[in-house]
Protein backbone atom coordinates (compact mmCIF):
# COMPACT_ATOMS: atom_id res chain seq x y z
CA UNK A 1 0.00 0.00 0.00
CA UNK A 2 1.32 3.78 -0.68
CA UNK A 3 1.38 5.91 1.54
CA UNK A 4 1.51 10.31 1.37
CA UNK A 5 4.90 11.30 1.72
CA UNK A 6 4.68 13.36 5.05
CA UNK A 7 8.16 15.18 6.50
CA UNK A 8 9.20 15.74 10.03
CA UNK A 9 6.77 18.18 10.20
CA UNK A 10 4.21 16.27 9.44
CA UNK A 11 3.09 18.18 6.29
CA UNK A 12 2.33 16.31 3.49
CA UNK A 13 4.48 18.21 -0.29
CA UNK A 14 1.21 19.68 -1.08
CA UNK A 15 0.77 21.61 2.08
CA UNK A 16 4.17 24.26 1.35
CA UNK A 17 3.17 26.88 -0.71
CA UNK A 18 4.78 26.56 -4.31
CA UNK A 19 5.67 28.98 -6.50
CA UNK A 20 4.41 28.95 -10.62
CA UNK A 21 7.55 27.99 -12.46
CA UNK A 22 7.92 29.55 -16.24
CA UNK A 23 10.69 29.27 -19.00
CA UNK A 24 11.64 32.58 -21.03
CA UNK A 25 14.11 32.12 -23.83
CA UNK A 26 16.45 34.58 -25.22
CA UNK A 27 16.96 33.76 -28.94
CA UNK A 28 20.35 35.85 -30.41
CA UNK A 29 20.91 36.72 -33.76
CA UNK A 30 22.46 39.07 -36.04
CA UNK A 31 20.63 41.52 -38.12
CA UNK A 32 21.80 44.23 -40.43
CA UNK A 33 25.25 43.79 -38.80
CA UNK A 34 23.56 44.10 -34.62
CA UNK A 35 23.88 41.61 -32.43
CA UNK A 36 19.86 41.45 -31.56
CA UNK A 37 17.59 39.27 -29.37
CA UNK A 38 13.97 38.26 -30.16
CA UNK A 39 10.86 39.59 -28.12
CA UNK A 40 7.74 39.77 -27.98
CA UNK A 41 4.70 42.11 -26.83
CA UNK A 42 2.11 41.48 -24.43
CA UNK A 43 -0.10 43.75 -21.76
CA UNK A 44 2.44 43.62 -19.67
CA UNK A 45 4.77 45.18 -22.14
CA UNK A 46 8.22 44.38 -24.65
CA UNK A 47 9.93 40.74 -23.05
CA UNK A 48 11.15 37.67 -24.03
CA UNK A 49 8.72 34.81 -25.79
CA UNK A 50 8.26 32.35 -22.57
CA UNK A 51 5.47 30.22 -20.93
CA UNK A 52 4.29 29.11 -17.93
CA UNK A 53 4.87 24.94 -17.43
CA UNK A 54 2.29 22.90 -18.24
CA UNK A 55 1.69 19.35 -15.87
CA UNK A 56 3.48 16.92 -17.44
CA UNK A 57 5.60 19.18 -19.32
CA UNK A 58 10.08 19.19 -19.44
CA UNK A 59 11.18 22.62 -19.48
CA UNK A 60 12.34 21.72 -22.93
CA UNK A 61 8.99 20.95 -24.38
CA UNK A 62 7.71 24.21 -22.14
CA UNK A 63 10.26 26.36 -23.99
CA UNK A 64 10.03 24.95 -27.55
CA UNK A 65 6.29 25.09 -27.19
CA UNK A 66 6.67 28.97 -26.35
CA UNK A 67 9.13 29.65 -29.62
CA UNK A 68 6.04 28.11 -31.70
CA UNK A 69 3.45 29.94 -29.91
CA UNK A 70 4.82 33.38 -29.32
CA UNK A 71 7.22 33.57 -32.12
CA UNK A 72 6.23 30.96 -34.65
CA UNK A 73 10.27 29.63 -34.49
CA UNK A 74 10.67 26.19 -34.92
CA UNK A 75 13.38 23.73 -34.30
CA UNK A 76 16.18 25.50 -32.42
CA UNK A 77 18.38 24.17 -30.31
CA UNK A 78 18.82 25.87 -26.57
CA UNK A 79 20.20 25.34 -23.46
CA UNK A 80 19.25 26.21 -19.40
CA UNK A 81 21.35 29.33 -18.80
CA UNK A 82 20.07 29.89 -15.78
CA UNK A 83 16.95 30.42 -12.72
CA UNK A 84 15.69 33.58 -11.53
CA UNK A 85 14.74 33.08 -8.33
CA UNK A 86 13.86 36.68 -6.70
CA UNK A 87 10.57 36.15 -4.98
CA UNK A 88 9.60 39.53 -6.26
CA UNK A 89 10.74 39.40 -10.09
CA UNK A 90 7.24 38.88 -10.83
CA UNK A 91 4.46 41.15 -10.33
CA UNK A 92 1.42 38.38 -10.95
CA UNK A 93 3.07 36.43 -7.82
CA UNK A 94 5.58 34.29 -6.97
CA UNK A 95 7.58 33.02 -10.25
CA UNK A 96 10.55 31.09 -10.55
CA UNK A 97 12.06 31.88 -13.99
CA UNK A 98 14.28 29.29 -16.14
CA UNK A 99 16.23 30.83 -18.98
CA UNK A 100 17.14 29.62 -21.47
CA UNK A 101 19.57 30.83 -24.62
CA UNK A 102 19.64 30.41 -28.18
CA UNK A 103 21.32 31.40 -31.09
CA UNK A 104 19.73 31.42 -34.98
CA UNK A 105 20.30 32.71 -37.99
CA UNK A 106 18.28 35.54 -39.45
CA UNK A 107 17.26 33.85 -42.20
CA UNK A 108 15.96 31.22 -40.13
CA UNK A 109 13.77 32.97 -38.39
CA UNK A 110 10.05 34.41 -39.16
CA UNK A 111 10.31 37.29 -41.58
CA UNK A 112 8.08 39.26 -39.27
CA UNK A 113 9.53 38.03 -36.03
CA UNK A 114 10.41 41.16 -33.66
CA UNK A 115 13.94 41.62 -32.87
CA UNK A 116 15.53 44.81 -30.61
CA UNK A 117 19.49 45.21 -30.41
CA UNK A 118 21.24 44.28 -27.71
CA UNK A 119 24.45 46.55 -27.64
CA UNK A 120 24.05 50.56 -27.66
CA UNK A 121 21.90 51.22 -25.27
CA UNK A 122 19.09 48.81 -26.35
CA UNK A 123 17.10 47.29 -25.70
CA UNK A 124 16.24 50.13 -23.62
CA UNK A 125 16.51 48.38 -20.57
CA UNK A 126 13.02 48.00 -20.27
CA UNK A 127 11.97 44.92 -20.99
CA UNK A 128 9.66 43.35 -18.84
CA UNK A 129 10.10 41.70 -15.33
CA UNK A 130 14.02 41.04 -15.17
CA UNK A 131 14.21 39.89 -18.99
CA UNK A 132 16.91 42.89 -19.79
CA UNK A 133 19.16 40.71 -17.08
CA UNK A 134 18.56 37.39 -18.96
CA UNK A 135 19.60 38.64 -22.50
CA UNK A 136 22.92 40.11 -20.33
CA UNK A 137 23.35 36.77 -19.70
CA UNK A 138 22.87 35.01 -22.97
CA UNK A 139 24.68 37.57 -24.52
CA UNK A 140 27.90 36.45 -21.78
CA UNK A 141 27.15 33.18 -22.71
CA UNK A 142 27.33 33.32 -26.51
CA UNK A 143 30.55 35.41 -26.00
CA UNK A 144 31.82 32.73 -24.12
CA UNK A 145 31.20 29.84 -26.69
CA UNK A 146 32.32 31.96 -29.44
CA UNK A 147 35.19 32.29 -26.95
CA UNK A 148 36.09 28.35 -27.01
CA UNK A 149 34.75 27.36 -30.79
CA UNK A 150 34.87 29.25 -34.26
CA UNK A 151 31.26 30.45 -34.89
CA UNK A 152 29.73 27.46 -32.96
CA UNK A 153 25.92 29.03 -33.89
CA UNK A 154 26.63 28.59 -37.90
CA UNK A 155 25.56 32.06 -38.17
CA UNK A 156 28.07 31.88 -40.98
CA UNK A 157 27.64 29.89 -44.28
CA UNK A 158 29.69 26.80 -45.39
CA UNK A 159 32.36 28.83 -46.92
CA UNK A 160 33.41 32.46 -45.79
CA UNK A 161 36.15 34.82 -46.02
CA UNK A 162 38.26 36.08 -43.05
CA UNK A 163 37.01 39.65 -43.05
CA UNK A 164 33.48 37.92 -43.41
CA UNK A 165 34.63 36.12 -40.01
CA UNK A 166 35.95 38.96 -38.21
CA UNK A 167 33.18 41.09 -38.69
CA UNK A 168 30.92 38.69 -37.19
CA UNK A 169 33.38 38.39 -33.79
CA UNK A 170 33.38 41.72 -33.79
CA UNK A 171 29.40 42.42 -34.11
CA UNK A 172 29.22 39.89 -31.12
CA UNK A 173 31.79 41.55 -28.95
CA UNK A 174 30.91 44.75 -29.68
CA UNK A 175 34.48 46.21 -30.48
CA UNK A 176 36.36 46.18 -33.43
CA UNK A 177 39.54 43.62 -33.30
CA UNK A 178 42.64 44.09 -35.16
CA UNK A 179 43.48 42.24 -38.13
CA UNK A 180 46.44 40.02 -37.65
CA UNK A 181 45.85 39.28 -34.26
CA UNK A 182 42.39 37.69 -35.53
CA UNK A 183 43.92 35.81 -37.65
CA UNK A 184 46.38 34.06 -35.49
CA UNK A 185 43.51 32.95 -33.03
CA UNK A 186 41.57 32.01 -35.80
CA UNK A 187 43.68 30.05 -38.60
CA UNK A 188 44.29 26.87 -36.64
CA UNK A 189 40.17 26.26 -37.06
CA UNK A 190 40.23 26.81 -40.49
CA UNK A 191 40.73 24.83 -43.80
CA UNK A 192 41.73 26.50 -46.99
CA UNK A 193 38.82 25.50 -49.91
CA UNK A 194 40.86 26.43 -52.71
CA UNK A 195 37.96 29.28 -54.19
CA UNK A 196 37.88 32.70 -53.63
CA UNK A 197 35.14 35.18 -54.06
CA UNK A 198 34.83 38.91 -54.90
CA UNK A 199 31.41 39.47 -53.38
CA UNK A 200 33.16 42.19 -51.25
CA UNK A 201 34.84 44.20 -53.94
CA UNK A 202 38.33 44.44 -54.69
CA UNK A 203 40.56 41.74 -55.17
CA UNK A 204 39.59 37.93 -54.41
CA UNK A 205 39.27 36.79 -51.16
CA UNK A 206 40.20 33.80 -50.21
CA UNK A 207 37.13 31.14 -48.99
CA UNK A 208 37.58 29.15 -45.87
CA UNK A 209 35.58 26.40 -44.33
CA UNK A 210 35.38 24.98 -40.81
CA UNK A 211 38.02 21.78 -39.45
CA UNK A 212 35.34 19.51 -37.93
CA UNK A 213 37.14 20.09 -34.91
CA UNK A 214 37.05 24.02 -34.80
CA UNK A 215 38.31 24.87 -31.33
CA UNK A 216 39.82 28.00 -31.02
CA UNK A 217 43.33 28.64 -30.20
CA UNK A 218 44.47 30.10 -26.73
CA UNK A 219 46.57 32.82 -28.04
CA UNK A 220 45.37 36.31 -27.37
CA UNK A 221 41.99 35.82 -25.73
CA UNK A 222 38.83 38.09 -27.15
CA UNK A 223 37.31 38.14 -23.96
CA UNK A 224 40.68 39.76 -22.47
CA UNK A 225 41.06 42.05 -25.40
CA UNK A 226 36.98 43.14 -25.20
CA UNK A 227 37.70 44.17 -21.44
CA UNK A 228 40.15 46.37 -22.98
CA UNK A 229 38.31 47.89 -25.40
CA UNK A 230 35.20 48.38 -23.57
Amino acid sequence: MVTSYVDRQGKRLDEYPRPSVAVDIAVLTVDAGCLSVVVVSSRHGEGLPGTFIHPGETLAVAASRALVEKTGILGLDFHQLAVLDEPKRDPRGWVLSVAHSAIARRDDLPEDVQLRPVRNGAPARSLVFDHDAIVDLAVADLEDRYEEELDPGHLLDAEFTLLELRRLYETIYGFEIEKDTFRRRVIGSLVETGRTTTSGGGRPAQLFGRRRDAKMSAHARLQHLAAKGR
